[in-house]
């Protein structure tokens, strides 16, 4: 798909997967609205990284898990472009808990996880749903997780978020067709800022994925990238997580 012209809302696009993302689609065309909550300085390096390449940037800040917040935000890229073509729902946060320890699950973890990785990326595709409808080929993608799909992962409430995540893919799917397409993406095991310092896991996942490697944030910006722009594909979760599920 050409994105000249196009406008993309990246979550969380500082960091990780979310500055991948955000680099893969400016060096495609499209103007990128790198969004924070936190990483304020990370963001406007990617956004000025864009910039410097001849793109356009800007970096916003907005909690998504404060649904204010979050229509505001889609407001500042309609007065900015006009127009909105892809939301991807990349803003995530976890606590690393021993899944046999139910008492560390405490309320705050709960409903910080659930806030943030769920209900704010509902309440990004509501605010974005009237914008992306309007040119007829609007496209989401979520991130998930592999452990939405094994239980895994850092903590209980945090598999458990990307599992709804995923089933809230599909009905959002259902919601907004057939003008908006809704697809996901479920990663493995990535090296970034939450996983550094991690080798014991690093490399039982090397040497249990079928293509002895780790997914790099890279990889997952472009299965995110080929489902943006897959016009047949909607309400789908695509696996990156070279190999490893396959054990």
């Amino acid at each position: 798909m050409d994105w000249h012209g196009k406008v993309a809302l990246v979550t969380g696009g500082g960091t990780g997967v979310g500055r991948a993302t955000a680099l893969r689609l400016a060096a495609r065309g499209a103007a990128v609205a790198v969004n924070y909550s936190r990483s304020e300085a990370e963001a406007e390096e990617v956004a000025a990284l864009i910039r410097t390449q001849g793109g356009r940037a800007l970096a916003l800040r907005a909690d998504v898990s404060d649904d204010a917040q979050v229509r505001l935000l889609v407001r500042w890229i309609q007065q900015a472009w006009g127009r909105l073509d892809l939301l991807v729902n990349n803003a995530a946060c976890t606590r690393f808990l021993d899944h046999r320890d139910l008492e560390a699950h405490t309320d705050e973890v709960w409903d910080r996880i659930l806030a943030v990785n769920l209900k704010g990326a509902f309440y990004c595709a509501r605010a974005a749903a009237p914008l992306l409808r309007e040119h007829g080929d609007g496209a989401i993608v979520n991130v998930a997780s592999v452990a939405g799909l094994t239980g895994g992962g850092s903590s209980i409430a945090y598999a458990a978020s990307k599992a709804a995540l995923l089933t809230m893919t599909r009905s959002l799917a259902r919601a907004l067709a057939p003008e908006v397409r809704v697809n996901a993406v479920a990663p493995g095991f990535l090296v970034t800022r939450w996983t550094e310092g991690q080798d014991r896991r690093r490399d039982e996942a090397i040497a249990r994925s079928a293509l002895r490697r780790l997914a790099e944030p890279e990889d997952v910006a472009d299965a995110i990238l080929s489902l943006a722009s897959a016009r047949a594909v909607t309400g789908q979760t695509l696996v990156v997580d070279a190999g490893r599920s396959l054990d």
